[in-house]
């Protein structure tokens, strides 16, 4: 397989499996349930062009950042890896995130909500800046390319499912959602444990 195209399709999984769009839909819904449909179209576009920016800004001076701070690629694998993997242990027993779930706010309005919980932590929390990052800063500015078009395109699809997230939730049970999270999750901590290693090797062999 062309390197290029493996390295899409790598993204594209593990971007799709953290952000799970499908059970962020869920999450999406319970905020905006209340508002019309042109306030949630508002809400979700905001969310997801800064969504956009914040994982732009960390792929495009991943590297930059390394040099500001003195950190090394195989420390970054590393310390994702662990951030990743906790992720997706914790949506193997079902559940959210506490890296990616949002906080009770009855008052938030429109911009909070757009912001806090659903840009961050819900979308670009601490696993999805991690894997960007990593993936990013693996090659030159081709990998930087394809990493920032494949989460683009992550984010049309995350658009789309809160745009239409009252069909899409009347079509998956609660126990088909359960499904989907354990599977997300079962995927982000073999990718976890995968940079783990790769950053472990890579510091062995520096050292």
């Amino acid at each position: 397989m062309n390197p290029l195209l493996e390295h899409a399709l790598t993204v594209f999984m593990a971007f799709f499996a953290i952000m799970n769009p499908i059970a962020n839909t869920v999450v999406f819904a319970g905020l905006t349930g209340h508002k019309s449909k042109s306030e949630q179209l508002k809400v979700a576009k905001k969310a997801l062009l800064l969504t956009f920016l914040i994982i732009l800004v960390f792929s495009v001076l991943g590297k930059a950042l390394f040099h500001l701070f003195g950190i090394t690629l195989p420390a970054l694998r590393i310390t994702g890896g662990c951030l990743i993997f906790l992720v997706g242990y914790q949506m193997l027993h079902g559940e959210s995130s506490k890296l990616h779930s949002p906080e009770d706010n009855d008052d938030s309005n429109e911009s909070d909500e757009a912001v806090s919980p659903l840009a961050v932590p819900l979308l670009a929390g601490p696993g999805t800046i991690a894997t960007a990052m990593n993936y990013s800063a693996t090659g030159g500015w081709q990998e930087i390319v394809i990493t920032v078009s494949v989460f683009l395109a992550l984010c049309f699809i995350t658009f789309f499912c809160f745009i239409f997230s009252s069909k899409i939730l009347s079509l998956v049970s609660q126990s088909g959602l359960t499904m989907i999270t354990r599977l997300m999750g079962l995927i982000l901590a073999v990718i976890g444990v995968q940079m783990l290693i790769t950053g472990i090797n890579v510091a062995i062999h520096i050292s």
